[in-house]
């Protein structure tokens, strides 16, 4: 059976291909320093870059200014974009969960006041839902928002919130009544990250750097109209949103993984071994090799079996934990295998401004991979839900 795209889709590939191979060179060129594939500058000027140029709000509706692609153009995109080496940007979660969550629930007024920035580029958004007694089980939320009047008083404590340090907004879930159970009772609000009594506290993570961040909200006065669809109805909102990424989210670390298996063997080519030969000769690590490269395949027919449950109009389902589940523990095992080819060069740590770059890049992703079997989902929580949603099999 033939797996892939069909021949009009593959011709729109090649006009993607000219605009990425013709573009990216020369911006990254044009970068007035040594380009760190990690630095949040470089990740926001392409970003930007690429939302200036038109290509922004890819599914969305031509009415808010989308380009009202099928999902199998949005995904040869995220292909290109990989493909090419471009970065990912930093606001993945305004444009791929919070947008199309606008374009569906929000009201008139609400779309036209924030869909523009998202779409230019201008506002970063984060995500305000984990919280300290809250993670996986997120329906255990305690931030509050009373109804005060005129507005809501908001106060509570959110963590491993990305982006939260350089975000204009954020999308939070808090309990507005604190007499209902569980998923009721919780409501959707748009909250401006100037307004006072909001505070940032960036997460210093084992690579030196600070991705993931806490944000407490202090008697924060958010305007009633930053509320989107019902009071109290926010978890449905919360279900939809994560839904909208579905299809596209691990397009671009699937081919970035394949990228890194190619990545992995010229290192292994490069490094000699004590027999004088290189660490490509040893015949475990050519089995652990081969294996990435089948998990690479894999992962590929997972992301075309999302891909094509979305477009025939299906819910997701347990699938897409199984896809997260594979793809971080396959990643670790990749940084994990790095480390050993690099040996002691591994010690020189994963500080950009290193003597060794090279290997500093391997360190540093490798150690970043440790958190990938945690967020958005532990392994623990995916392996449940496959438990009980495609084994059958009784909770507890």
């Amino acid at each position: 059976m033939q797996v892939g795209y069909s021949a009009e889709d593959e011709a729109f590939r090649l006009t993607l291909r000219d605009w990425f191979e013709s573009h990216f060179p020369r911006f990254k060129a044009a970068w007035p320093a040594p380009v760190d594939p990690n630095n949040f500058e470089w990740r926001r000027a392409w970003e930007d870059y690429v939302c200036q140029a038109g290509w922004s709000g890819l599914g969305w509706p031509e009415a808010y200014g989308g380009k009202n692609w099928p999902l199998t153009r949005q995904a040869i995109f995220h292909e290109e974009q990989a493909r090419i080496g471009a970065p990912l940007g930093v606001n993945i979660i305004g444009h791929g969960i919070l947008g199309p969550t606008l374009i569906h629930f929000a009201s008139e007024a609400q779309k036209q006041r924030y869909v523009p920035g998202i779409l230019s580029n201008r506002d970063i958004w984060c995500q305000g839902y984990s919280e300290p007694g809250a993670g996986s089980d997120l329906a255990a939320l305690s931030t509050r928002a009373e109804r005060k009047d005129d507005h809501y008083l908001l106060n509570g404590h959110k963590v491993w919130t990305s982006f939260a340090h350089i975000a204009d907004y954020c999308f939070v879930l808090a309990r507005t009544d604190a007499n209902a159970q569980r998923h009721k009772g919780i409501s959707f609000l748009l909250v401006d990250m100037k307004l006072a009594g909001v505070r940032v506290e960036p997460i210093r993570q084992i690579t030196g750097e600070s991705d993931f961040n806490e944000v407490f909200f202090e008697d924060v006065k958010v305007p009633l109209d930053a509320l989107v669809g019902e009071e109290n109805g926010g978890w449905r909102l919360a279900m939809a949103a994560a839904s909208f990424e579905r299809g596209t989210y691990f397009i671009p670390r699937q081919v970035r993984f394949a990228q890194e298996i190619k990545a992995l063997k010229t290192l292994a080519a490069e490094t000699p071994n004590a027999d004088g030969g290189t660490a490509l000769d040893c015949p475990h690590l050519r089995r652990d090799m081969a294996r990435l490269s089948v998990d690479s395949h894999v992962l590929k027919l997972k992301t075309f079996r999302a891909l094509t449950n979305a477009l025939r109009g299906g819910p997701p389902g347990p699938e897409g934990s199984s896809t997260k589940l594979h793809w971080s523990e396959s990643h670790q095992k990749l940084l994990s295998m790095a480390t050993e080819i690099l040996g002691e060069r591994a010690l020189s740590g994963p500080e950009p401004d290193s003597r060794d770059k090279a290997s500093a890049g391997w360190v540093r992703d490798f150690l970043w991979t440790r958190a990938e079997t945690i967020l958005a989902g532990t392994s623990e929580v995916q392996r449940n839900i496959l438990a009980e949603q495609l084994l059958g099999l009784p909770k507890g």
